[in-house]
C-alpha cells in the first residue's frame, strides 16, 4: 500500500496545502490501489482518464494559491448519484449504457470544490438492500474477514461499495445515501464513518430516488474530522430539490474538540432489543461509560413507538420505491426489451431489468397503495411515523443526543441472509427510526467483536444539529481509540 494512500482526508487536504504532495500523485497512488484491488468489487466505473485531468486542474489551482475545501481529493462516488457524461446505473441493469446529460448537485458541490472523481461505487441495486447483495454488478467483498477464515463477508447495505472503498483504503473517501440506515449499517460493518445528515441538509436532486421522504445522501469516511469536511461541501440549499432547507452550513469541522462536557446523552431502553447480542450489549454500555467519563450526563429515556418502526418503513418505503421506479419502462432511457406491443415491451423491460429485491419492493409497494388496502397499510402507516417523531421530539426536549448501537450484529457471509428477506431486513432495526423522523445520525467504529470485526455505535441528533452531533462522535472516536485495519487479502 502506498505511503500516501495511508493520509487521512484531513491530512492530504493540509499536505496537498503545503505542496508536500501533488494531486496527481495522490490520484495516481488511488488508482493504483483500485486495480490491485479489484477482487472486492467496489467499482463499477473507474474514471481513470478524467480523475488525472481534474488532478492536473487541481494542481494549477494550488499552484496559485487558489485552491478550494477539498482541492485535489480523490473521492468514490456511489452510482446513485448522477455524473455528467459518465455511465449511471444505480448498479441496475435496466439503466443500462445510462450517461445523465446533468450532475448532480451534491457531486456538483464537491467538484466545486476541487475534488477529483476516482469512479463510480458499487451498491445495492436502487439502494435496496442491507448487504449489496442485490447489485446487477455482483455483490462487494468487505475487505475485513473473520478470525482464522477466509469466509467472503458482506460489507452491508446499500452503500456496501462506499464503505468497502474507504475501508480498503481505495479513495480518501465515498459520498453514500441513507433510506433506512444505508450509510451507518455499512460503515459499522467495515469500521468506517458514517453520517446521514438531517432530511433536507443535502440536495436530493441528481440522486436516483429509492423512497423520496426518506433518502439522504451523506459521506462515509475513515474518522469523524473527515466526515466533517465532506459533510460542509455535500451540504446546502438547492432551488431544484423542493425538500432542500435554506439555512445556513455551519463549519462542522471547528465543531469538533468542543467536548461533551455538560451534554446530555439520552440512553433509549426500547434499543434493548430481545435476541440482541452479548457484545453489542457490551459495547453499548461501554460507549456510555466513555461519554461519562468525558463529562456528559446520561439519561433513560423512552421511545415507545420503536417497536413500529420496522414494519412502517416497509410499507413506507416500498410504496415510494413503486412510484419513482414506475419511470423505468424502456421508452426513454436504459435497457429496451421489444415486444408484440408496447404494453409487452414495458413488462419485458421491467421482468429483464430489476433485480429480485427491487421486484419484491416494488409489489410490496404497489399492495399498500392499491385501492383496497390504501388505508389499512399506507395510511396508518403515516400515522405511526408521526408517532415516532413525535417520541424522538418528547426525548430531544430532555437531552442532547442519543446514544445506541449501530447494528444488531458485525458483518454476516455473503449468502447467509439472502433467502431470508425478514432477517435481512432486521439489520436495520435501530437505523430506520432516524429516517423515519428525518432526524441526524452518525456511526463510528467503536471496538471488534469476538470474530474481530468492526462494530459501530450510532448517535442520533436533533433535526440541523449536526454540529452536536458530531461533537458527541468525536469524543467517542477518541475514548474507543479504533486503530484496527483489515489485512490486505484482496492484493494477494
Amino acid at each position: 500500500m502506498s505511503e500516501l494512500t495511508k493520509l487521512t482526508l484531513a491530512a492530504a487536504r493540509d499536505a496537498l496545502k503545503k505542496k508536500e504532495i501533488s494531486a496527481v500523485e495522490l490520484t495516481g497512488a488511488y488508482l493504483a490501489e483500485m486495480a490491485a484491488g479489484t477482487a472486492l468489487n467496489t467499482y463499477v466505473t473507474v474514471t481513470a482518464e478524467k480523475s488525472m485531468e481534474m488532478a492536473k486542474a487541481s494542481d494549477a489551482r494550488l499552484a496559485k494559491g487558489a485552491g478550494g475545501a477539498l482541492e485535489g481529493l480523490p473521492l468514490g462516488i456511489k452510482d446513485l448519484f448522477c455524473t455528467k457524461d459518465v455511465l449511471t446505473t444505480a448498479s441496475s441493469h435496466i439503466l443500462d449504457g445510462f450517461r445523465p446529460p446533468y450532475e448532480s448537485t451534491v457531486t456538483a458541490n464537491l467538484w466545486r470544490d476541487g475534488a477529483v472523481m476516482l469512479g463510480k461505487l458499487n451498491n445495492d441495486e436502487f439502494a435496496m438492500g442491507s448487504s449489496n447483495e442485490t447489485s446487477f454488478y455482483g455483490p462487494v467483498v468487505n475487505p475485513w474477514r473473520r478470525k482464522g477464515s477466509d469466509a467472503k463477508l458482506v460489507p452491508g447495505g446499500s452503500s456496501g461499495g462506499s464503505s468497502a472503498a474507504v475501508a480498503a483504503k481505495l479513495c480518501l473517501a465515498a459520498t453514500a445515501t441513507d433510506t433506512g440506515g444505508s450509510i451507518r449499517q455499512p460503515a459499522a460493518f467495515t469500521g468506517t464513518v458514517g453520517i446521514k445528515p438531517t432530511y433536507g441538509r443535502c440536495s436530493r436532486w441528481g440522486i436516483v430516488a429509492f423512497a423520496s421522504s426518506l433518502d439522504q445522501a451523506g459521506p462515509i469516511t475513515r474518522d469523524v474530522r473527515d466526515a466533517a469536511i465532506m459533510l460542509t461541501s455535500m451540504a446546502g440549499h438547492d432551488e431544484k430539490d423542493t425538500t432542500s432547507v435554506d439555512r445556513p452550513v455551519p463549519d462542522y469541522e471547528a465543531a469538533l474538540g468542543q467536548g461533551v462536557k455538560g451534554l446530555k446523552v439520552g440512553i433509549p431502553k426500547e434499543y434493548r432489543v430481545d435476541g440482541m447480542p452479548a457484545e453489542i450489549d457490551a459495547l453499548w454500555s461501554r460507549g456510555i461509560e466513555w461519554l461519562k467519563a468525558a463529562g456528559a450526563e446520561i439519561k433513560e429515556v423512552s421511545l415507545p413507538h420503536t417497536k413500529y418502526a420496522l414494519p412502517t418503513y416497509y410499507i413506507v418505503a416500498p410504496a415510494e420505491c413503486s412510484s419513482n421506479l414506475a419511470r423505468y419502462d424502456g421508452v426513454r432511457y436504459g435497457l429496451r426489451v421489444e415486444g408484440r406491443d408496447i404494453t409487452d415491451m414495458y413488462e419485458k423491460t421491467r421482468a429483464a431489468g430489476f433485480g429480485a429485491e427491487v421486484r419484491r419492493r416494488v409489489l410490496m409497494g404497489t399492495y399498500v397503495l392499491s385501492a383496497g388496502y390504501y388505508d389499512a397499510y399506507y395510511l396508518k402507516a403515516q400515522k405511526v411515523r408521526t408517532l415516532i417523531a413525535r417520541d424522538f421530539a418528547a426525548a430531544f426536549a430532555d437531552v442532547d443526543v442519543l446514544l445506541t448501537p449501530t447494528a444488531p450484529s458485525a458483518a454476516f457471509g455473503i449468502g447467509e441472509k439472502t433467502d431470508d428477506p425478514l432477517s435481512m431486513y432486521l439489520n436495520d432495526v435501530f437505523t430506520v427510526p432516524v429516517n423515519l423522523a428525518g432526524l441526524p445520525g452518525i456511526s463510528v467504529p467503536a471496538g471488534l467483536s469476538s470474530d474481530g470485526l468492526p462494530l459501530g455505535l450510532q448517535l442520533i441528533g436533533r433535526t440541523f444539529d449536526e454540529e452536536t452531533l458530531l461533537r458527541a462522535a468525536y469524543a467517542v472516536e477518541q475514548a474507543a481509540d479504533f486503530k484496527a485495519a483489515p489485512e490486505a487479502w484482496w492484493k494477494a
